[in-house]
């Protein structure tokens, strides 16, 4: 009998091998589908933990205290207005009765319902409690709505036991538990009742398992099973005897992203890990390094050790296996066997590939579509050298350097190794470049040209390979965009989001490096650049307003960057005069500081009164005639722009954007006193407009760092 005390609940899927890069977001997703089903029947007891297991055929929940039967709940129905509800002598009219036996409420009588007013009439509402869910009604839809809403990359169709019905799921299931304390819940998913029993691993546990209670699921399952159900443990296990293997012989497994991510893969592929120290011949590490690691690690699931401190690769590596044997040496032989046809691959591509200059490839990318509305890969090197070219005369970089760089860029997509890994482009390319003798710069700029970002200011010896990461995100930029394969809400498969922030960044490393000074505002601007780009197309080819477009949309995503780190609307003052991108943070931060002023609140209110006046005149004049100027606040205005405007404007162009906003700060008192006193729609046309040049001069100085009305609250 089911009641009202706490017991804990188990459930278990058991399946042939689930797909390993989702299995953790599976097993995270089952259960939390489980609990949030649970919860909204009312059958979790107050602080309820849940655990979610999840192994390569197992996907399993824990939930510590569970009720059997849910609390009764209060309802409250309303069921329509009283007049139309009732009969005239107060009783339950057949409308209102068909409602009510619809609702499961036909026992109700006139007396038990309740009259209130929406406003506008009286409604009638059905008001009590009503009978909490058992436990098994709630964990069917739970299990029907876990099983549901799983993020599956994939979904399988196959036939039960039966021969005839046919399911839907990422992989066949074969066995469902589901357990509350000691009892079996009757419910079913994908065709199978559940039980008690489960499997443990595929070769070390030869018969089922039953699970006496959910307490001893896990336990029971690595004691007598050998499974160690959680992924986040059995994670933890796996790193920890890495680290270990790792330090006793002096070497480490590295740090970097790809390490961390196929720890979460090979925790997906095994149940019960060991590991185990593998090695091959010495003689493969001629080869570059990174096409070692890579074939290691995405076609074996190896670590390869590297030397702490120089971080260099050594011959050696660590297998996960998902089997314990007193002897693994079968196991270590067998793994070194498979991986050494895989090296002599690599190393037999990189040799082959030497044979041909990397110059001497670039004809042939002439045949290489890069997009059927943009031409070849040759068409595009071209195109990317013309804008190195262009760039390199901005910031006074050796353009003969910059354009070779980009000839050579693509050259490696032709080779063996990048067909065979093309993760490795740019990287192969720089160590064929530097075999040939190219430039170090050149190789530097071809082994670094997809990085996501520059990670350091641009010096020197990096102005080559900020050149051509800059030259290839424009071309990128302009060239998809204008062909119409704007990036959407859920698509971008062009990177273009990313083109942009890395154009961004771009910017402020070569501000950072001063290849870009703040005071220059005429260097390499953004919409010169793209204008350039843009016209390296065969006309037609590109919608007529491309640059604009790519402009607006660089500004939208560096909008949205500082808006993490910055105030909002201090940063849409900056951005909406698309200042050039190199002195965007130093406006941010003397915008921030002008914002502080007691002065700050009240020019930005002037500033936007003016910015509205202007926008409804009609041909404002550009000079302020001194004589037409006869109310003494604003014959103070104009003296107090004469002092200020020159200074605020050398400070401009010197690039204190601080002391440039904090000069005109100085004039508040004449803005002030020129509103309170003065009436700028004076009914004689002529001293109207030139009040409104006196305001428009003032406008335009007061806004050269930012449009400061955007900081009025």
């Amino acid at each position: 009998m089911m009641d009202q005390t706490p017991q804990p609940l188990l459930i278990e899927l058991l399946t042939e091998e689930l797909p390993p890069k989702a299995l953790q977001k599976l097993g995270l997703a089952f259960a939390e589908g489980i609990r949030k089903t649970l919860a909204a029947h009312h059958l979790l007891a107050t602080d309820c933990a849940v655990r979610d297991f999840a192994t390569p055929r197992r996907l399993a929940v824990h939930l510590d205290a569970v009720l059997g039967l849910a609390p009764e709940q209060a309802y409250t129905e309303k069921l329509m207005p009283a007049k139309i509800g009732l009969t005239e002598d107060g009783q339950i009219s057949p409308a209102l009765s068909k409602k009510l036996t619809a609702k499961g409420l036909g026992h109700l009588t006139a007396d038990d319902l309740v009259h209130e007013s929406d406003g506008k009439q009286d409604y009638l509402y059905a008001r009590g409690l009503t009978s909490g869910s058992t436990l098994t009604q709630g964990l069917q839809e739970a299990l029907d709505y876990a099983i549901g809403h799983l993020p599956i990359p994939k979904v399988m169709k196959y036939q039960l036991a039966d021969g005839r019905t046919s399911v839907k799921f990422v992989r066949p299931a074969h066995q469902l538990m589901a357990l509350w304390g000691s009892d079996i819940i009757d419910v079913q998913a994908l065709g199978l009742p559940a039980g008690r029993t489960t499997l443990g691993h595929r070769f070390m546990c030869a018969h089922p398992l039953v699970i006496t209670s959910p307490d001893t699921y896990a336990q029971q399952l690595q004691d007598e099973g050998k499974v160690v159900a959680s992924f986040s443990a059995r994670r933890q296990l796996i790193e920890q005897a890495l680290h270990a293997q790792a330090a006793a012989l002096d070497a480490t497994i590295g740090d970097d992203p790809e390490v961390h991510a196929l720890l979460d893969e090979v925790t997906a592929l095994v149940e019960f890990p060991c590991v185990y120290l593998g090695e091959f011949e010495q003689a493969f590490l001629r080869v570059p390094p990174e096409c070692l690691i890579l074939t290691m690690r995405l076609n074996q699931k190896y670590f390869p050790l590297f030397e702490p401190g120089m971080g260099r690769l050594t011959h050696r590596f660590l297998i996960v296996s998902n089997m314990q044997v007193d002897d693994p040496v079968n196991i270590i032989e067998g793994n070194q066997r498979v991986v050494r046809p895989r090296l002599a691959d690599a190393q037999f591509f990189f040799e082959t590939d030497r044979k041909l200059p990397l110059a001497e490839r670039v004809p042939a990318l002439a045949t290489s579509i890069y997009h059927n509305k943009l031409g070849t890969q040759l068409e595009r090197v071209a195109r990317v050298q013309k804008i190195a070219a262009y760039i390199a005369g901005q910031l006074g970089a050796d353009a003969g350097k910059c354009e070779r760089a980009a000839l050579l860029a693509k050259a490696d997509l032709g080779t063996n190794m990048v067909a065979e890994f093309p993760e490795l482009q740019g990287v192969m390319g720089a160590y064929y470049a530097a075999a040939d003798g190219e430039h170090p710069d050149v190789v530097q700029a071809l082994k670094t040209q997809y990085r996501i970002r520059l990670d350091a200011p641009v010096q020197a010896d990096t102005l080559t390979s900020a050149v051509l990461f800059m030259a290839e995100r424009c071309e990128t930029l302009v060239g998809i965009w204008g062909i119409g394969l704007v990036p959407t809400g859920e698509r971008d498969p062009y990177g273009m989001r990313r083109a942009a922030l890395g154009l961004i960044n771009a910017y402020e490393q070569l501000r950072e490096g001063a290849y870009l000074k703040v005071s220059n505002s005429l260097s390499l601007g953004l919409n010169e650049l793209l204008a350039f780009t843009a016209g390296l197309y065969a006309p037609g080819t590109l919608a007529a307003d491309t640059a604009t477009q790519v402009q607006a949309f660089i500004f939208e995503r560096y909008r949205n960057q500082l808006a993490n780190d910055h105030d909002r609307s201090v940063v849409d003052a900056v951005l909406a005069l698309e200042p050039p991108l190199h002195q965007v943070h130093e406006r941010i931060r003397a915008c921030e500081h002008f914002a502080k002023q007691p002065e700050a609140a009240s020019l930005a209110a002037a500033n936007k009164r003016i910015g509205n006046l202007l926008k409804k005149a009609d041909d404002v004049p550009t000079q302020v005639d001194l004589a037409q100027l006869h109310e003494p606040a604003e014959q103070a205005l104009a003296d107090v722009m004469g002092r200020l405007e020159p200074q605020a404007r050398q400070q401009f162009a010197n690039g204190d954007f601080v002391g440039s906003l904090a000069t005109m700060a100085q004039a508040r008192d004449a803005v002030d006193a020129f509103f309170n006193d003065v009436m700028v729609m004076a009914e004689d046309p002529a001293v109207r407009a030139n009040r409104l040049a006196l305001l428009n001069s003032l406008h335009q100085v007061m806004n050269q760092v930012a449009d400061i009305s955007r900081l009025a609250q």
